[in-house]
Formats: structure tokens, C-alpha cells, sequence
């Protein structure tokens, strides 16, 4: 018999109180506080105001606390947390033109192969892959 795994909890859904994030963190919970007030963390709100982290708000506080106990300032953190953000933001946005390339040269051969006249597609600069080292410059009409 074969059972299914349960599913995952969304990591961004806000389900801990205050002192529960300060216990799974190992922080104390005006540490949270001040955190929240330098904008290094932003639980989600109840209607009442109350805090309400979720697994995310957990990791990136253990993160905070390796950091601080390595001798990084709050400052420095600060810093790395932003880079690490962009840096997701560019891999992102570099998977989505990756994507949008290879589906542009995906219709660019569905062209080809229905036209037989036309000329041989590796004429089509875009229709090659590149080589080691070489860029690959993709142009849009705006939106």
C-alpha cells in the first residue's frame, strides 16, 4: 500500500507567535523586536496587531544570528541580506531570459523547418549556440 506524503506547509504562511519564532530561532524575543524595527525582518500582522512569523521569518533569523555570533555587524548583515536578495532577483530574471531565448529559438526553427526556401538556419545567429566566453544579446520591443 502506498501512501502519499503529507504536503509541505507553505514556507511564507505566518504561523508562530512571538515567543514561539524566539524559541525556534534561539533568539530572545526583543531581539525579534529590534530586528523588526531596523527592518532586517517583517513578520506578518493579525488583526489585532500581534506578530506571526513564518518558517521563512525563522530561517532568515538563524541567518541574522550566525552572522551577528560570526562578528559581523548589524550593518555588515544588512549588507549581506541585500546582496542575497538581489542576487536571487538576478538568477531569476536570468532563468526567465534564459527561457524566453530558448523558446524564441524554438519558434525561430518551427519557422524554418516549415519554409524549405528559406535559407539554411544556422545563417540565423540566434539559432547557434554560443561558444564558451561569448555573450548572447536578446532584443525586445517594450511592453
Amino acid at each position: 500500500m502506498r501512501t502519499t506524503p503529507p504536503p509541505q506547509p507553505d514556507p511564507d504562511a505566518a504561523l508562530f507567535v512571538i515567543s514561539v519564532a524566539a524559541e525556534l530561532s534561539g533568539l530572545h524575543p526583543q531581539t525579534l523586536r529590534t530586528y523588526e524595527r531596523m527592518g532586517l525582518i517583517s513578520p506578518n500582522r493579525t488583526g489585532g496587531g500581534g506578530r506571526r512569523y513564518s518558517f521563512r521569518d525563522i530561517e532568515l533569523l538563524r541567518e541574522i544570528s550566525e552572522l551577528t555570533s560570526s562578528g559581523i555587524g548589524i550593518e555588515g548583515v544588512r549588507q549581506i541580506l541585500e546582496l542575497q536578495n538581489r542576487i536571487a532577483a538576478l538568477v531569476q530574471r536570468n532563468q526567465e531570459l534564459a527561457a524566453e531565448l530558448e523558446a524564441t529559438r524554438d519558434a525561430l526553427r518551427r519557422t524554418l523547418r516549415s519554409r524549405e526556401s528559406v535559407a539554411a538556419p544556422n545563417k540565423l545567429p540566434v539559432l547557434r549556440e554560443p561558444e564558451p566566453g561569448q555573450s548572447v544579446v536578446v532584443w525586445r520591443r517594450g511592453r
